[in-house]
């Protein structure tokens, strides 16, 4: 198709707008970007905004493999009302009364911190059944979900109007908790419920609201010299603190080629596992040394 962008190859970190979905800003930036392929790492709620990585090209094989997947939220949250969604755009399903001081906040947060278990909302895209929750929930129908494990590393709270029982949480956690779903479990354990009013995502996938552009930013772009390498960061951003090795050009040449090089002859700079492989041309991908069988595998290439 003429016109398509067939060399863009990065990340594009898009500060989200409230309002949109995660796919609606894939489809805005196709549009902008000109190229069907993307990808983006960890789904945000309409509501929510803030950091998206969104991976264009052959970037999108490290949606699947990105090694860090931790996010970093400020939440606002209120007090004594409990909706279907567990957030201010639900339906209220009960009110209660709530005179709620920041010491008991700081008290209860104390047992969300660590590994916990999360039964996730209705309003999400958990499939049970081969059913989407947010499909059966529409229709009025709560079936029974599977709690599932989380890790919540960092939960403060950072203001909190005791006058008006709401505040703000900063929370950081593993992939796959919902904070909305958090706010309610801390409602219900003070006994008067609470909701999310508001939802940013600070950091996601290692990257920072610093390291974002906005939609309008990416179309003044497409409008001017069309060059969005200033907006792009590489591929191997994502993969910062991983070991790595960098081979010679011969050793290049027998890599791309499949060949599976001896561990005994390459120098790996620093322990784990994937690492990151470098050559004359630059970054290459990552592989998997085979202890064992002393050889360097491929885990995923993202040169042409």
């Amino acid at each position: 198709m003429a016109g398509v962008n067939n060399e863009l190859c990065g990340i594009i970190c898009v500060n989200k707008p409230q309002g949109f979905t995660s796919f609606d800003v894939i489809a805005k930036m196709r549009g902008i970007l000109k190229m069907k392929r993307l990808g983006h790492a960890g789904t945000l709620d309409p509501m929510a905004t803030g950091v998206l990585p969104v991976f264009a090209g052959r970037a999108t094989k490290a949606c699947d493999i990105l090694p860090d997947h931790d996010k970093t939220y400020e939440a606002g949250f209120r007090l004594g009302i409990t909706t279907d969604t567990q957030d201010v755009t639900g339906t209220v399903t009960k009110e209660r009364p709530a005179n709620v001081t920041s010491e008991q906040i700081k008290n209860t947060l104390e047992s969300f911190r660590g590994e916990i278990m999360q039964v996730p909302p209705m309003y999400s895209a958990v499939s049970v059944g081969g059913k989407r929750l947010y499909d059966l929930a529409r229709k009025g129908i709560e079936v029974e979900r599977e709690a599932r494990p989380i890790t919540v590393y960092c939960l403060e709270i950072t203001e909190f109007d005791e006058s008006a029982q709401s505040g703000t949480l900063k929370i950081s956690c593993s992939k796959g908790t919902y904070i909305r779903t958090l706010i309610n479990d801390i409602g219900e354990a003070l006994g008067c419920g609470g909701i999310m009013t508001s939802l940013v995502r600070t950091a996601a996938c290692g990257f920072t609201l610093a390291d974002c552009v906005t939609l309008e930013q990416l179309q003044a772009i497409a409008n001017g010299d069309g060059d969005f390498s200033s907006a792009s960061r590489p591929i191997e951003s994502v993969f910062e603190g991983l070991p790595s090795v960098r081979l010679s050009p011969v050793q290049e040449r027998m890599y791309r080629n499949g060949v599976k090089l001896s561990l005994e002859k390459i120098k790996i700079s620093g322990e784990g596992s994937p690492i990151k492989v470098y050559g004359e041309s630059g970054f290459i991908g990552t592989a998997l040394p085979d202890r064992e069988n002393g050889i360097l595998r491929v885990h995923k290439n993202f040169c042409q």
